[in-house]
């Protein structure tokens, strides 16, 4: 059985095929077309499908459309159709903006028009160059196989059915779907039950986007910035927090209004100065943020008793959150779906349809890595480099040439296998770097033309981690994904200087053979040279851009930043002087 799971609703668009229970494919849109987000999350855009991603899928299956069993859209209209056409009819004037004197927004019955027309968008609109793979399909044999899932039930699925457990406790927080913003529940014996949920207009990521909008960045894109920032503040503003958000008892939390202007003052220009007042509010949200979810976090505890906790939703991207709930919360084991943001909408959507069809009872897939996107052999690496005319050479051993660059202090594009599903270079379409020097922070951030206060982070060998980061008294420290952080240790800090982040932290991503050997094999050489079983891993893209899919956009990203060489597959390239 065949099932394809797709987003497309507010941003993040992707796509997921599974086979029988098992994830072949997940990848997100803007990988093909170099659009980050694949679209800004606006009611007009929901046209938008990702024909790239479920063509890629659908290569992956070796299958047309036609032969797809299941088509899941992860965004169920008719949660919403009563309150935006409860007769059916949508209007929508010529100047919207102009002339719009009803309730709501003029654009809220063309964004649940284009949702629910999405099957015919889906046969009617793909792009020429991709029409081999639809064109067996017809509209009724696609409306007998097409359905609707709730956005937070995808949510949910995504973290229960990808997680490692038997038993868990689901939290889901994001900034919207048809009207919920967070969700809890308890997945047991197979079987998965909604506790509670919490609706607009209280949502904890709606508020991150409302600061990260005020502080000049793009709200729905650069929340991760805020982040970053939070760890130059103080926590001199948690009153004004406090009073925006409010945590009830019994797991709910209520959103009141922000009037950030009127608190804080005139909001940051982008491109203007950050004062310590910016720095100030940002790690006031983030403290507040972290009270409020721990506190949600003892509630759903109490409901369900287990001690597996695991999460999915923008908001869980935040990675200080979840290490504050890991060390600070009731679980003790807390795992988060690395693409927890809305592409992994798609995940949850195929696995949860292909559970709900199957007369399999039993899971038969553990998302324990995150590599699951398009991979070029060495032949077509080779044929391309030869036929854009760029001078490069086959290496005989990969891991060991590109360790050697590395202890010599060189920055290199490292481009290998299949490339990661969810915001994080986990080392497939990732820049690495030595962690030595405190230069290489600075170093990286002026070549990828980031903001200067942002961190870099480790990669480390994972059967050394707890030798270099707090373990918090566990055996061995287990973060795949990047989505924790950690104290690098006292002894150690003058020695990976690069990724300890201001507060002393360092977002940690650790890598054993199975799940991706040749990383695991070049920090074995790279510690055989320098005593230090950690690297430097930062995306492989510049700023604005997604990250690198292609051979093309690996070259094109190499050949205009200041990149020393670029390791892509069997071959190295190198800049010549």
């Amino acid at each position: 059985m065949l099932t394809l799971g797709i987003n497309a609703t507010f941003h993040d668009c992707s796509a997921t095929i599974v086979r029988d229970g098992t994830v072949l494919a997940a990848v997100e849109e803007e990988r093909f077309t170099r659009i980050k987000h694949g679209k800004r999350p606006v009611p007009f855009s929901t046209w938008q499908l990702p024909y790239h991603s479920i063509d890629y899928c659908l290569e992956k299956a070796n299958c047309d459309l036609a032969a797809v069993d299941h088509i899941v859209y992860g965004f169920d209209p008719s949660l919403i159709v009563a309150s935006i056409a409860p007769e059916g009819r949508i209007e929508l004037p010529l100047e919207p903006s102009a002339e719009w004197v009803g309730a709501g927004s003029p654009w809220d019955g063309l964004f649940l028009s284009y949702i629910l027309n999405a099957p015919r968008q889906l046969i009617d609109g793909v792009p020429l160059h991709l029409q081999k793979r639809f064109r067996s399909d017809t509209l009724p044999h696609l409306l007998d196989r097409w359905q609707f899932l709730e956005h937070h039930l995808c949510h949910e699925a995504s973290a229960f059915l990808a997680s490692p457990f038997d038993e868990a406790a689901v939290l889901t927080m994001d900034g919207r779907g048809e009207q919920t913003t967070t969700s809890y529940g308890h997945y047991a014996g197979g079987i998965y039950k909604r506790l509670k949920q919490i609706q607009l207009p209280h949502s904890l990521g709606l508020l991150y986007e409302e600061v990260t909008r005020y502080l000049g960045f793009l709200h729905s894109s650069d929340e991760y910035k805020v982040m970053a920032l939070a760890s130059y503040g103080k926590p001199e503003f948690l009153h004004e927090f406090h009073e925006i958000l409010r945590y009830d008892g019994d797991g709910v939390y209520t959103l009141h209004p922000c009037r950030l202007e009127k608190k804080f003052g005139p909001a940051r220009v982008r491109g203007d100065k950050f004062e310590q007042h910016h720095m100030d509010i940002a790690h006031s949200l983030q403290k507040v943020l972290e009270e409020t979810v721990l506190k949600m976090a003892e509630w759903l505890y109490q409901q369900t008793g287990t001690t597996n906790l695991c999460m999915a939703g923008g908001v869980a991207l935040n990675c200080v959150l979840n290490s504050h709930l890991a060390v600070a919360g009731p679980f003790e084991n807390v795992w988060v779906q690395p693409a927890a943001g809305d592409a992994g909408i798609s995940l949850g959507a195929a696995l949860l349809m292909n559970i709900r069809e199957s007369a399999e009872e039993d899971r038969r897939w553990v998302m324990d890595h995150a590599y699951l996107g398009p991979e070029y052999s060495d032949e077509e690496i080779g044929q391309f480099l030869t036929r854009s005319g760029i001078k490069h050479r086959k290496v005989r051993d990969v891991a060991q040439t590109a360790a050697e660059w590395l202890a010599d202090e060189k920055v290199i594009g490292w481009f290998q296998g299949p490339m990661e599903f969810g915001p994080r270079a986990l080392g497939a379409r990732s820049i690495l770097a030595s962690p030595r020097h405190t230069g290489m922070q600075a170093r990286l951030n002026e070549l990828k033309d980031r903001e200067d206060f942002r961190p870099v982070a480790p990669v480390v060998l994972a059967e050394r981690a707890h030798e270099w980061f707090d373990s918090q008294g566990k055996e061995r420290i287990d973060a795949p994904f990047m989505l924790f952080v950690f104290d690098v240790l006292a002894d150690k800090a003058e020695l990976i200087p690069a990724v300890r982040h201001i507060d002393g932290t360092a977002r940690v991503q650790t890598v054993n053979a199975k799940q991706n050997a040749l990383l695991h094999a070049l920090l074995t050489r790279f510690e055989a040279l320098t005593d230090v079983p950690v690297l430097v891993n930062t995306s492989f893209n510049t700023r604005g851009e997604p990250v690198v899919c292609t051979p093309r956009d690996a070259l094109e990203s190499f050949w205009t930043s200041p990149l020393d060489a670029l390791f892509i597959g069997g071959y190295l390239v190198e800049k010549s002087i």
